[in-house]
């Protein structure tokens, strides 16, 4: 199963879109039995990085990297946590990232959330924000993968 015609379109719309659009078709080909029991996002996750890899070449695609150069990434504080007095910068862990590791070069960061979460989208969709803005991220992605009898691609968002 591929992806939508308007998903392959608003994919296309920047430079990495090609690339994510193979990867993504190539998850729901090859792992859609991950979509249809739920499994855990990492999974998914990993499949989806392994295919995009194949296809950014000149880049390293890594899941849940947590460096910015050498030091651990951080985002300020975007209002996500419960704690309103807790402004110190959060240590954070990009569902998938493509990048130079050991340097500043960050091209594309993306977040995934399965339609099973119960967890608010609009906190990731900040999260992705944030490494643009502050981590310098040049393209970011939010995806929602559908589970269960609904396996496909949900949401497709450029930030």
């Amino acid at each position: 199963m591929s992806l939508r015609p308007d998903q392959n379109e608003a994919l296309r719309r920047f430079a990495p879109g090609e690339a994510v659009a193979a990867a993504l078709t190539e998850l729901l080909d090859r792992d859609r039995h991950l979509l249809e029991v739920d499994a855990n996002e990492r999974s998914i996750t990993f499949r989806f990085a392994f295919y995009l890899q194949a296809h950014l070449p000149e880049w390293t695609v890594d899941c849940e990297y947590n460096r910015d150069g050498v030091e651990p990434k951080r985002l300020e504080y975007l209002g996500l946590y419960p704690d309103s007095e807790d402004d110190d910068a959060k240590t954070v862990y990009p569902d998938v990232i493509v990048h130079r590791r050991g340097s500043l070069e960050n091209y594309l960061v993306i977040e995934f959330k399965k339609s099973t979460s119960r967890v608010d989208p609009a906190i990731d969709l900040a999260k992705l924000q944030g490494y643009k803005d502050q981590l310098g991220y040049e393209h970011a992605l939010f995806v929602i993968v559908g589970t269960d009898d609904h396996a496909d691609v949900a949401r497709l968002e450029w930030i």
